[in-house]
């Protein structure tokens, strides 16, 4: 009997990012396009953002007061600290080793290069550098001294650090918090259909974002560092590949398994180039493939501050792309230099916006590279960050999987269910 062809939402987001292209191509240059599509695609990341916070609380504060053990959050907190270090690091080394023996950077023509327009970013950076960033002040800002006005501003840190004291607090009390607790229960439920109602309107945030970015900069304006691009793109699937599929062999899970669970997600979270539109969508689905609810909507969420495998794998790419862009020599221990440097900003203003560009900005300088040598990759930093996040995303995903197993709490059953639910559909 011949499948009937469903219209599924990944082939509505992907007709949403080509018809977008489409578009921004024909209409290149047009500032009327921006003037029209952009208020759709911020509407449809409004509305995302809308939903994050309840639905991290919600998770997160049933997931902890279901465990109730205060020695086993503390355990998992510190493995899943270390895990992220470790993984971040090695996206580091790998983007250095790529623009190391790739080299970029050399034998570009700046002139035939347009400068992009970088003030915001910097902007953005004098105020991050002005509050000092050190492993001590990260640690104060975890603490929220006024927990609505983090909720308020979407600061990931400070929320989870009240929802599990909360969770714990409503585990304490016994029966008195079982109302609370339904309350969550219900809040949960409903958020996550919220979300199901979103992303219905999803193709068409996709359509206008992409056609808004495509309009800017052209297609034309990619040709001379089209090297860069095909680097970033390469040394992305290398790692999600080799490293983050090795990873996964050795916690006994097939990467490409968990790609095609989230082949959806990683579609929107690329569209929109924001793992925050897919944030609720990848706490559900890590559930269902067999992780412990607590787990998932700790790490996840942990995750999107401290786990940005494929930002960090970006900045240390492109730092060596300008110094070699500029026909600068930079020395072993200048590299090495620049990976410590990396590895405290990278984690110090995560959640800031343009956050990749944002650490370059922030790091740049400390190994004597030209911080104007951004504005030469400004134009297509939109095309680079729709694989960066792509990356964060299955890296996250991965890391609820990796802390299951390490916890001895993977339901390989549940996974293998959920998995062949998936096949059946398709």
């Amino acid at each position: 009997m011949k499948k009937k062809f469903k219209f599924s939402l990944a082939y509505q987001i992907l007709t949403g990012l080509v018809l977008g292209i489409i578009i921004g191509a024909i209409f290149y240059g047009n500032p009327a396009i921006e003037t029209y599509l952009q208020p759709i695609g911020t509407i449809f990341l409004n509305m995302i953002k809308m939903i994050v916070v309840p639905i991290i609380i919600s998770t997160l504060i049933l997931g902890v007061a279901g465990t109730g053990d205060i020695k086993q959050l503390g355990k998992l907190g510190g493995k899943t600290l270390i895990y992220f270090e470790i993984v971040t690091t090695i996206a580091i080394i790998v983007g250095l080793l790529a623009a190391n023996i790739f080299q970029p950077g050399h034998g570009i023509d700046m002139s035939s290069l347009s400068k992009g327009n970088i003030d915001q970013y910097v902007k953005t950076t004098e105020e991050v550098q002005s509050e000092s960033h050190g492993v001590l002040d990260i640690l104060v800002d975890i603490v929220p001294s006024n927990v609505i006005k983090s909720m308020s501003e979407g600061d990931m840190l400070p929320i989870i650090f009240f929802s599990v004291l909360f969770g714990l607090g409503i585990a304490a009390i016994g029966e008195k918090g079982k109302p609370v607790l339904a309350f969550f229960e219900g809040m949960a439920e409903a958020m996550f259909w919220v979300t199901n109602m979103i992303m219905k309107f999803a193709p068409f945030g996709v359509f206008a974002l992409i056609g808004v970015t495509v309009s800017k900069f052209g297609l034309e304006s990619l040709l001379p560092l089209g090297k860069l691009m095909i680097l970033v793109y390469a040394t992305m699937a290398f790692f999600i590949v080799v490293v983050l599929g090795g990873i996964a062999k050795l916690v006994g899970i097939n990467i490409f398994h968990l790609i095609k669970v989230l082949k959806d997600e990683l579609l929107l979270a690329y569209s929109t180039s924001s793992s925050e539109t897919v944030l609720p969508k990848v706490i559900q689905k890590m559930e269902k493939f067999g992780c412990p609810k607590d787990i998932v909507s700790f790490v996840v969420p942990t995750g999107y501050s401290f786990n940005l495998d494929g930002s960090t794998l970006y900045q240390a790419l492109a730092a060596l792309f300008i110094a070699q862009m500029y026909n600068i020599d930079l020395s072993i221990t200048q590299q090495i230099t620049l990976v410590l440097v990396l590895m405290v900003t990278s984690k110090g203003i995560a959640g800031v916006p343009g956050v990749s560009f944002v650490v370059l900005l922030a790091t740049l300088g400390t190994v004597g590279i030209p911080l104007e040598g951004l504005a030469f990759i400004a134009g297509i930093d939109r095309l680079l960050d729709m694989a960066r996040t792509v990356v964060n995303v299955i890296g996250n995903a991965l890391a609820t999987v990796v802390m299951s197993k390490w916890e001895g709490r993977f339901d390989s059953k549940k996974k293998a269910e959920y998995y062949s639910s998936i096949n059946q559909a398709v």
